[in-house]
Order: C-alpha cells, then sequence, then structure tokens
C-alpha cells in the first residue's frame, strides 16, 4: 500500500505509532499486499488489452483525455509492481530487512531498499493523483474547447514535475540531516507527510467540483445543439455523471482509510504512552484501518478500469492485426460546399450560416464523444443522438 509510513520507517529512531503498525504481523500484512496487487495487477492489464470481436474505437481527433486515462492506468500498474517488489523481499529475506532497526550500522543496501522502494511506490500513486486532476481539469476544458491534444504536454510537465517535486522535497525534510537521525520530532515528518497526502486531499476537494461543472456545461451543450433537450440526451448526460461518480466512488473506497489510520496515528503519537489501556479502542481501529489500506491501495488500477470503460470481458484478442490508418476525415463543414463561388450574396449567407452551424454541432459531439469515450453504452446513445457520429 501507499502511506508515508513506509518512509518512516527505514528510520531506525522511527516513533511509536509507526513502529506499532509497522510491526503488527508484518508476514499477514505483506501477504494481504502481495494478493490485492497480484489480482488488480492480473485484472488491470486484462481490462486493458483488445478484445475479440471488438472493433477499434474510432474517434475524430486524438483524445487528451483517453491519453490520461491510460497513464492512470500504469501508474496503478507500476505502483502494484512496486509493492509486489517490496512486500515479497520483505517476506523472503527477513534477515536483510532486520538490518534497518540497526543504528549506525555498516550495511547500507537495506535502507538504501526501504528508501527507494517506498519512494518508488509513493511517486507513482501521487503521479496517478496528479493525472487523475488532470483528468477533471481536461474534461472541464474540453466542454469549455479550450483543450486539445497538444495540452496533453503541459499535463505532463505538471504532472511528473509536481510528483517529482514533492516526493523529493518530503523525502529531504524526513531524512535531514541524516537517515540516522530522522524522525527526532514531527518537525521531520509533518512536512513529509503534508507533501504526501497533498495531491490525495487536491482530488477529493477540487474534482468533484469540475466533475459538477463540466455536467452542467455538457447539459448546456446538449441543449444548445438543437434547441431542444430529447430524452436520448438526457440519458447522454446522465451517462456521462454517473461516470464521474463512479470515479470519485473508486477513489473515496481506495483512499478514506489512509485518512483515516494517518489521523489515529497521529493522535497516538500525540500521547505520552501508545500502550495505555484507554488507547486500546484507537490501537485496533488504528491496525484495522492498515490492514485495509493494504488491500484497497493496490485494488485502485482495476476498479478504476471499471469506471472508466466497464467489465470489457474475459476474451483477449493476442493475435497481431493490421489497424487502418484513422485517416482524419473531412469536417462536415466543407460538405456541400460547391467548387464554383454562388455568385448571389444571399445564397453565399444561408451557406455561410450553415457551415457555422455544422461546425459548432460537430465541437459538440467532439467533446461528448471524448467524455463518454470507453463507454459502450454512452457511445450507443450518443450515435442515436448525435448525427455526426453516426458516421464514425
Amino acid at each position: 500500500m501507499a502511506s508515508p509510513r513506509l518512509e518512516t520507517y527505514c528510520c531506525p529512531n522511527r516513533d511509536a505509532a509507526t513502529q506499532l503498525v509497522m510491526n503488527f504481523e508484518p508476514e499477514v500484512f505483506c501477504g494481504v499486499c502481495i494478493g490485492s496487487a497480484s489480482v488488480s495487477l492480473l485484472l488491470t492489464i486484462l481490462q486493458l488489452l483488445p478484445k475479440k470481436g471488438q472493433s477499434p474505437r474510432k474517434m475524430p481527433k486524438a483524445s487528451s483525455s483517453s491519453t490520461i486515462l491510460l497513464l492512470i492506468s500504469v501508474c496503478d500498474i507500476l505502483g502494484g509492481l512496486g509493492m509486489i517488489f517490496r512486500s515479497s523481499v520483505w517476506l523472503g529475506f527477513p534477515g536483510f530487512i532486520a538490518n534497518i532497526s540497526v543504528v549506525n550500522g555498516t550495511d547500507v543496501w537495506p535502507s538504501v531498499f526501504c528508501v527507494g522502494s517506498a519512494m518508488w511506490i509513493q511517486l507513482l500513486y501521487s503521479a496517478g493523483f496528479w493525472w487523475l486532476f488532470c483528468y477533471a481539469v481536461d474534461s472541464y476544458l474540453v466542454v469549455r474547447r479550450s483543450a486539445g491534444l497538444s495540452t496533453i504536454v503541459l499535463y505532463h510537465m505538471m504532472t511528473w514535475g509536481l510528483a517529482v517535486m514533492l516526493c523529493v522535497e518530503g523525502i529531504a525534510l524526513l531524512y535531514y540531516p541524516s537517515l540516522s537521525s530522522c524522525e527526532n520530532g514531527l518537525e521531520h515528518a509533518i512536512p513529509h507527510y503534508l507533501t504526501t497526502y497533498a495531491p490525495l486531499l487536491l482530488v477529493l476537494v477540487v474534482n468533484p467540483i469540475l466533475f459538477r461543472r463540466t455536467v452542467s456545461a455538457v447539459a448546456s451543450l446538449l441543449k444548445g445543439r438543437q434547441g431542444i433537450y430529447t430524452e436520448n440526451e438526457r440519458r447522454l448526460g446522465t451517462e456521462i455523471q454517473i461516470r464521474f461518480f463512479k470515479i470519485m466512488l473508486v477513489f473515496v473506497i481506495c483512499w478514506s482509510s489512509n485518512i483515516i489510520n494517518e489521523s489515529l496515528l497521529f493522535y497516538l503519537e500525540m500521547q505520552p504512552d501508545i500502550n495505555e489501556i484507554p488507547l486500546k479502542n484507537i490501537r485496533s481501529a488504528a491496525l484495522i484501518t492498515w490492514i485495509i489500506m493494504g488491500i484497497l491501495n493496490p485494488m485502485q488500477g482495476f476498479l478504476f478500469t471499471l469506471a472508466f470503460y466497464g467489465w470489457t470481458g474475459w476474451r483477449v484478442d493476442l493475435k497481431w492485426r493490421k489497424r487502418e490508418i484513422p485517416w482524419e476525415s473531412m469536417s462536415s463543414s466543407t460538405v456541400g460546399e460547391n467548387t464554383y463561388p454562388s455568385p448571389v450574396n444571399y445564397q453565399s449567407n444561408i451557406h455561410d450560416s450553415k457551415k457555422v452551424s455544422t461546425t459548432d454541432s460537430q465541437q459538440t459531439d467532439e467533446a461528448i464523444s471524448m467524455l463518454s469515450e470507453g463507454n459502450t453504452s454512452g457511445d450507443d446513445r450518443l450515435t442515436r443522438s448525435c448525427p455526426i457520429y453516426q458516421g464514425w
């Protein structure tokens, strides 16, 4: 699982709360992490592989939203691999891991492994948080017709730049001035926890606001396209709203236990003795949420693919096939244009107005199709309600 306690455990003089959870049935906890991460990894890859009898999706333009969804899954896959590797070493080489607790030890490789594996997991999941935030921003900008494939470069700079900067800054502050002297006080730990949970809290707070604004903008687009709001368009708007709801539901389910666990452990750290009898229920709650984190954090990858694409099935198509080059079809604004200019100004004005109207309708359909990409039912409804979409 992804928790700043992983980096804190690398400190030989770790705090009592971190010692409590990390020493609670470590074999069982590592086994849970390996099992959950392995299942999520296999199912996520299965979801992303092409399926037999499934035609490739045709889009009029390359979508930055589809690229972001794929990058979120890649971050989850790489983060899950980090969990499997770390937990496997933890289980297979207990003597190697025991050297982490040795103060002023001569063998530095246990500490290097501890810090490196923890940073890998934390960095990948933090990048996934930033990509999820970018997805909410991109969805809103697409509907507002202010985004495109070129913005993916800015998203890459923001996501990887902020993820690396916050991770390195948090680790540097935690281990300053050296690994053997870290965790001597909360002034080392608090900045590390803030840089870790900042992107998580950003998604929890800001993404629902952006998703709600996007849904409202989609409704306005659907109403303004033909001046009416049909049943098919209402269903399409509801489908997009449900998709956003599923994404946030998965995120809350997978990461709410982290916030609860961290709050309980910080409360225990504030106590003079965490082993007091009145604190028994809080210790039990912290240990329970610790195990829940080991189950739910790795499952985010698979659950997100369900929210993004729905269940894609078991029939995997591993045969290489030659795909058609998705040549961009001519825009409908050029359809009906005469080779020779019209000699009548009145006819030219009518043609220009139709061209603008058709172009606006096409841009609206492109924006909505990007939001409903990966959703079979949403695409079917879009085909029925959008004339331009029927030719894709």
